[in-house]
């Protein structure tokens, strides 16, 4: 089902259609919103119609934002309208707005609010922190075996609280619309995407904007990602990964499981606008450019940038546009402080910035205040970018490892620099080694999208083994001793080496430039031999802990329903047995639970459920799956030694 010309509508808009529709239209409501799509007909005046026989004509009319932000902004034509099938289906078609997009709700004092740090290639994804949740459940023998997420998190030896002294406390109306998210997102994750259809994500969109109201933008975040990983699964998008929806729902209970018990550390809250504060004079160096892609639509380009200390630096041009805007966003002009560079040139350029603003996540804002002027770039080989490139991998990656270990993800990882010499091409994956004796890394491309020439660049790389080069890239924190690359450039002093062009630097952004056969040694001069390549063990490919991840992603698949079938028999045996003979005997016990649980649907005599909660089901699978996050991070920590 193709969205593209249906505008995108506020949770709230959604939520408000659904609940207006009586139990019988409820019933039809997924089938109709499969229809929708193909007849949506834009006009001139930037509505779009949507036609349901002859006397019925849905029309939204979204606002300067481009959204549909109120109820009077979607129309139908038939006599129940609003309350009517039609206009909840064209609502539930569209596209979930962002929180930008939405009116700011009135603006209170909110205990614990902080900026949340976004990384600019992955700007929507929300890492929540993990905690206990509330909630009830039987206190029958199989519902007395299921920890408590914070139990669980004891148990792996992760902290809930990151700051010094007792976390600020929340408001009432916070901790009510944070228990309303859990209570949602747990009914969402027991129906699972065969049945979380549009009544079920209209329910977790009402608790998001409920609790976005309430001064909570991280977790209304969270859910809208949720709800966004649920559409795709359902309408099996290309590129949508089961995992991804996982990790998703794991992220959107911790962070309820937190705020509804009262209490928050850092940036569990979130804030809505990211803050820009005064940094004074800076002077900063081009070190590559990275294409955004986000699932919302929006393309453009990141530039990073390193300064004279070492601290990291962004100047971002994101924008509506997609594909098209992200490939050409690379060569346009920088808008900072009138600097008559584009992306390209300042990627290998260096600018001196007065009046510089920067938010915490190291962007540098274009205020008014502020005037850049163009200075000479820097080659990798000099200061300040030889020291990225002089620190050993194994010291950096410690640095990267000492965050909380579940809300770090690839997004929010630095950017690492290192020397390796080529191995050669296994499946999608380019196997290094790091120069000194290092580990042998996959590299895999920043961005799989075949437009973009990552893979490309990335496969033409390969068949050199013994190639020697300087990559800069983000580490992939779920993975084992991955690299996703940006950037690659000649080693100083190395003769098999990359032969790049003088105004490229020495380097190339595998983004944007393609890599060509006259930046390669000559075969005449190369005498590798090619031969098959070993890859090494992967510690996690390796563990038998994907029966538990297969588990949970079931979970997501189809509900608890297939949770409890996957637990039922021998195939208990199977997924137990070989986590105790590993040694993983909290794994083992903690998916032995989570099936348990799934299976436990006690009745009254009239065979009525005594409790229809799916709290204790919720809180069994997120046990389980911070559990398997934790022992997955330990072992791609040991990978990088």
């Amino acid at each position: 089902m193709s969205t593209e010309v249906l505008p995108p509508v506020a949770p709230d808009v959604l939520a408000e259609a659904v609940e207006q529709l009586s139990a019988r239209l409820r019933k039809k409501l997924d089938a109709a919103v499969a229809e929708c799509a193909a007849r949506a007909e834009p006009a001139a005046d930037g509505s779009v119609s949507v036609p349901f026989g002859e006397d019925a004509v849905v029309t939204l009319r979204p606002g300067a934002s481009g959204a549909v932000t109120g109820a009077d902004q979607a129309v139908c034509t038939c006599l129940l309208a609003p309350r009517c099938l039609h206009r909840a289906a064209v609502l539930g078609a569209s596209p979930i707005a962002d929180g930008e997009t939405v009116p700011e709700p009135p603006s209170e004092p909110q205990l614990g609010s902080v900026s949340v740090s976004l990384s600019v290639p992955l700007s929507e994804a929300v890492s929540v922190p993990l905690s206990g949740s509330s909630g009830t459940k039987d206190a029958g023998p199989e519902s007395a075996a299921v920890p408590s997420p914070g139990a669980a998190l004891g148990a792996v030896g992760v902290g809930t609280e990151t700051s010094q002294g007792p976390p600020p406390a929340l408001t009432a109306a916070q901790v009510r619309a944070a228990s309303a998210l859990w209570e949602a997102a747990a009914e969402a994750l027991s129906a699972g995407v065969t049945a979380g259809g549009t009544v079920v994500q209209a329910e977790l969109l009402r608790a998001a904007h409920t609790a976005r109201l309430a001064g909570l933008p991280r977790a209304e975040a969270a859910a809208l990602r949720v709800v966004r990983g649920l559409r795709a699964a359902r309408e099996r998008s290309q590129g949508q990964r089961l995992g991804d929806l996982t990790g998703a729902f794991r992220e959107l209970l911790t962070g309820a499981a937190v705020l509804a018990a009262g209490s928050s550390g850092p940036g569990s809250t979130g804030t809505t606008r990211r803050a820009y504060e005064q940094g004074g004079s800076l002077k900063v160096f081009g070190l590559c450019r990275e294409p955004v892609l986000s699932a919302t639509g929006y393309g453009g380009v990141a530039t990073h940038l390193l300064g004279p200390d070492g601290a990291f630096y962004t100047v971002s041009d994101v924008r509506p546009g997609g594909l098209s805007r992200a490939r050409g966003a690379g060569s346009a002009s920088v808008a900072l402080g009138g600097a008559v560079l584009d992306h390209a040139g300042l990627a290998r350029g260096g600018l001196r910035i007065v009046g510089a603003t920067v938010s915490s996540d190291g962007r540098l804002g274009a205020g008014r205040g502020v005037s850049a002027t163009p200075v000479r770039g820097v080659a990798w080989s000099e200061e300040p970018a030889a020291a990225l490139f002089a620190r050993p991998v194994h010291e950096a990656m410690a640095a990267v490892f000492d965050g909380d270990p579940l809300e770090s993800d690839g997004a929010g990882a630095p950017l690492l620099g290192c020397d390796v010499e080529v191995i050669g091409a296994a499946g999608e994956c380019l196997v290094v080694r790091v120069v000194g004796d290092g580990p042998v890394l996959r590299l895999r491309p920043a961005h799989p999208h075949p437009e973009l020439p990552h893979a490309a660049n990335l496969g033409r790389i390969a068949r050199y083994p013994g190639l020697v080069l300087r990559v800069l890239g983000r580490p992939d924190l779920e993975r084992a001793a991955t690299l996703r690359p940006l950037a690659v450039g000649s080693v100083p002093g190395a003769s098999d080496t990359l032969r790049l062009p003088e105004e490229w630097l020495a380097r190339a952004d595998l983004g944007y430039d393609r890599l060509q056969g006259s930046h390669f040694p000559p075969v005449a001069e190369r005498s590798v031999p090619v031969g098959p390549v070993g890859v090494g063990s992967d510690p996690l490919a390796d563990a038998p802990l994907w029966r538990v991840r297969r588990l949970l992603e079931t979970g997501v698949a189809g509900g608890r329903r297939a949770v409890a079938e996957a637990g039922r028999g021998a195939d208990t045996a199977a997924l137990v047995a070989p986590l105790r003979r590993a040694g993983l005997g909290g794994a083992a016990e903690l998916a032995q639970a989570l099936t348990a649980e799934a299976d436990r649907r006690p009745r009254d005599a009239f065979g009525r459920l005594r409790d229809a909660s799916a709290d204790g089901y919720a809180r069994a699978w997120l046990a389980s799956a911070v559990h398997l996050a934790a022992a997955e991070r330990s072992l791609v920590v040991a990978s990088w030694s």
